[in-house]
């Protein structure tokens, strides 16, 4: 079932600013972690030394630029989830979808690769893999989409059948085509699921309870 949501409720579910969990989620892995300590440390050593040689009038930006750049492993992740999140909000149309998991699977992601040589002096590629769930979705009009995210052990309490809740956006008012989904929530075992916490989640469930428990 899809259930229309007014655009003056978005903000509610989809913030503009990152939240913690968002920032989280941005912040990455250890190694994009590492990237961004990388870059701050060195854009705030060469903006520092070049604010103690200079001695004029820029001297006031180098000293910004120099705290910019320290404050990027900050700022960075805040800055990327907050883009995702407008990047959401800005489909014109917007529904609560309310379903069923149809059918449950595992997949394998690369998650990085890198070449090391073996015992021979050969080159070997390396592949960092990781398990993905996916859920297939539907609803009584039938086959709606699929949701695919990291798998964790909590995971394992979802079964065909489970009642299932997200939003769904698109530019089309009729969503048969060219449609997102967002994380899901299901209600019966209280789980949060998907790869980005895109919706303020009590937000969220308080809308399904409105539209849907009424």
């Amino acid at each position: 079932m899809l259930i229309p949501i007014k655009s003056n409720q978005i903000t509610k579910l989809i913030p503009a600013v990152g939240t913690g969990s968002q920032f989280k989620y941005a912040l990455g892995n250890p190694r994009k972690i590492l990237q961004r300590v990388i870059v701050s440390s060195i854009g705030g050593f060469i903006s520092l030394i070049i604010f103690s040689s200079i001695g004029d009038q820029t001297n006031n930006f180098w000293l910004l630029l120099c705290v910019v750049f320290f404050l990027y492993i900050i700022w960075g992740p805040i800055i990327e989830s907050s883009r995702k999140n407008l990047q959401l909000r800005k489909y014109k149309f917007f529904s609560l979808f309310d379903g069923y998991v149809s059918d449950i699977y595992k997949t394998e992601k690369i998650e990085s690769s890198r070449e090391q040589s073996n015992r021979q002096g050969r080159l070997e590629l390396i592949e960092k893999k990781r398990n993905w769930l996916v859920l297939e979705l539907e609803d009584e009009d039938g086959y709606l989409g699929k949701l695919t995210f990291p798998m964790e052990n909590k995971h394992s309490q979802i079964r065909v059948g489970s009642n299932i809740r997200c939003l769904l956006t698109s530019d089309n008012r009729n969503f048969d085509r060219d449609f997102y989904l967002t994380d899901a929530w299901l209600p019966e075992i209280n789980l949060w699921v998907g790869e980005y916490p895109y919706l303020l989640r009590p937000a969220f469930e308080e809308i399904c309870y409105i539209y849907i428990s009424r």
